[in-house]
């Protein structure tokens, strides 16, 4: 499924899989996440970090008549307060989604699948 956007030039189509790897890079560049987790990950019993080629994966984008939701599932870094890195990455990914492809998102859920001891 696709959001189409019209503009004086004509028409522009934007897949999720575009969206979703957008919000996956974004996410990433917050303070506090060690990486993205797949979304099957609890039914799976797997606790993979995604790598860059696959952050779209760790991320479900719903469209329902031109109202964009989004769910993040992410790993955290043990010993940052969850609740402050969930914030920036909800605030992180409606501000890039806004500034990048002009899309108002409706909500940003995130799902902390792991939290994991970082190398320092």
């Amino acid at each position: 499924m696709s959001i189409e956007q019209q503009n004086e030039f004509g028409t522009i189509d934007i897949t999720n899989d575009v969206i979703a790897q957008v919000v996956g890079e974004s996410a990433m560049e917050c303070y506090g996440i060690v990486g993205m987790a797949s979304k099957h990950q609890i039914r799976d019993g797997l606790t993979d970090i995604l790598g860059k080629e696959n952050y779209g994966r760790g991320v479900v984008v719903t469209n329902k008549n031109g109202v964009v939701s989004i769910d993040v599932y992410i790993i955290v870094g043990y010993g940052t307060k969850i609740s402050e890195v969930a914030y920036q990455v909800q605030s992180k990914v409606k501000y890039t989604l806004k500034q990048i492809l002009a899309l108002e998102v409706e909500a940003v859920n995130i799902h902390v699948q792991g939290v994991r001891v970082t190398n320092v």
